[in-house]
């Protein structure tokens, strides 16, 4: 892509092709599960199978992308998942797939994603300029973007209907052609300072702990992660009622499951707008400053369908939510690619993402019960009451200005969190 260079632009296609494979697995494959049995449990696995790897791997997964070469790490990856899912893509072309089998197949590729997201953070600072990490993530939140909901989730649909087998064998095909693409990356893509000595199960303990004590450590980043938990939990208890807030005869509002359709596409409107204008807003107002605004106004935006409850106004809610989760989401990556050292980035991020995503799971859970308990209004308010104090929490400690790349005359002062030229 242009100014980013040829490996980013392999790197970006690899990318594109298996978003899109993940957005036809992740609505595809409930709805292969919906024909094969009407139990809401068996059903439920199909969700959970995808994302408890992350749960059990993360740790795992940054230790071995800072131990080897990442692209390779993001290669046999791809690589993995395209093979599990052509197996069951033609066991569902003969009829002999069955529930239980379908449920592996979809656990190895969750498995494999872990591995894959966690080495692509890392390999993405590698592949570009530092002062242009938030451009080259925007494009790749774009990707994503486009690739699970725009074009991924209703290709699902089709499939289902026409050919279900290409459910999973289309996927394998995407992941394949992805692994391939990665092969035009130049370079060398591994950490230049290996994380240490020995191998086996003590020196990954050892690793990892070295991660978790640099990010506990690092007052910011440590304080990023728990926001970010925070958000994520208030954010999967808040969308997780929502539905039954917006929709239907009974809820407060009255839209048509149609019209709750098109207010999701409206939020992925947003988000691909929002990848795309990170860069030149944070350019101007910094990245700190930018982040605590993107925040605050996506947590302020919880009270509109609640305190305005009036259906045409929920669709440039959306636009506005997904412009601004979008755009925070560029500069927390970025700004984690900026001041983990590349030592220890892959290992890092994995315990940071563990921390924040370990936050939705909970909020869903939590949100649930709330609901059941207090009423509608409590979980949606109550959201935009924890994602206002997170926000905080992160406007206490951020510099207003973070956009500074690390370069060799800079180090991170790992109590502060801020810059300090050596």
């Amino acid at each position: 892509m242009a100014g980013l260079g040829r490996s980013f632009t392999f790197l970006w296609s690899s990318a594109a092709l298996s978003n899109l494979a993940d957005g036809v697995l992740k609505v595809g494959a409930p709805l292969l599960a919906v024909s094969m049995t009407r139990s809401p449990t068996e059903v439920a696995l199909v969700g959970a199978a995808a994302t408890l790897p992350w749960l059990l791997l993360a740790l795992p997964a940054g230790a071995v992308a800072d131990r080897t070469d990442r692209r390779r790490v993001m290669a046999l990856a791809n690589a993995g998942r395209a093979g599990g899912l052509a197996a069951a893509g033609a066991l569902a072309a003969s009829g002999t797939l069955n529930l239980w089998l379908m449920l592996l197949a979809v656990l190895v590729a969750g498995a494999a994603e872990v591995f894959a997201d966690t080495a692509a953070q890392a390999v993405l600072p590698m592949t570009v300029p530092a002062g242009r990490l938030a451009a080259a993530n925007g494009r790749v939140v774009g990707a994503q973007t486009v690739g699970n909901d725009f074009v991924g989730a209703p290709l699902a649909g089709v499939l289902v209907t026409l050919l279900p087998a290409a459910v999973l064998g289309g996927p394998a095909l995407l992941y394949g052609v992805a692994a391939l693409l990665l092969l035009g990356m130049r370079g060398r893509f591994r950490s230049t300072r290996p994380p240490s000595a020995g191998r086996g199960a003590a020196a990954m303990r050892r690793e990892i702990g070295e991660a978790l004590r640099y990010l506990w450590g690092h007052r910011f980043l440590r304080t990023l992660a728990v926001s970010a938990g925070l958000l994520n939990a208030a954010s999967a208890a808040y969308f997780g009622v929502l539905v039954l807030w917006l929709v239907g005869d009974g809820s407060r509002v009255g839209l048509q499951p149609s019209g709750y359709g098109l207010m999701m596409t409206a939020l992925a409107v947003g988000a691909v707008a929002g990848s795309l204008v990170s860069e030149p807003i944070s350019r101007r107002l910094g990245e700190g400053r930018t982040l605590v605004l993107m925040w605050t106004v996506s947590a302020l935006l919880y009270l509109v369908p609640v305190l305005l409850p009036v259906a045409w106004l929920l669709y440039p809610t959306a636009v506005v939510w997904g412009v601004v989760g979008a755009c925070a989401n560029v500069l927390v990556i970025s700004t984690r690619q900026r001041l983990i050292p590349a030592e220890l980035l892959g290992r890092v991020n994995s315990a940071y993402r563990l921390i924040g995503m370990g936050g939705m799971p909970v909020g869903a859970a939590l949100g649930g019960v709330v609901a059941d308990l207090a009423g509608l209004p409590v979980v949606l308010l109550g959201a935009a009451v924890v994602s206002v104090a997170a926000v905080c929490l992160v406007w206490r400690v951020a510099p207003m200005q973070i956009s500074v790349p690390l370069t060799s005359d800079h180090t991170v002062d790992s109590t502060s969190g801020s810059l300090s030229a050596h």
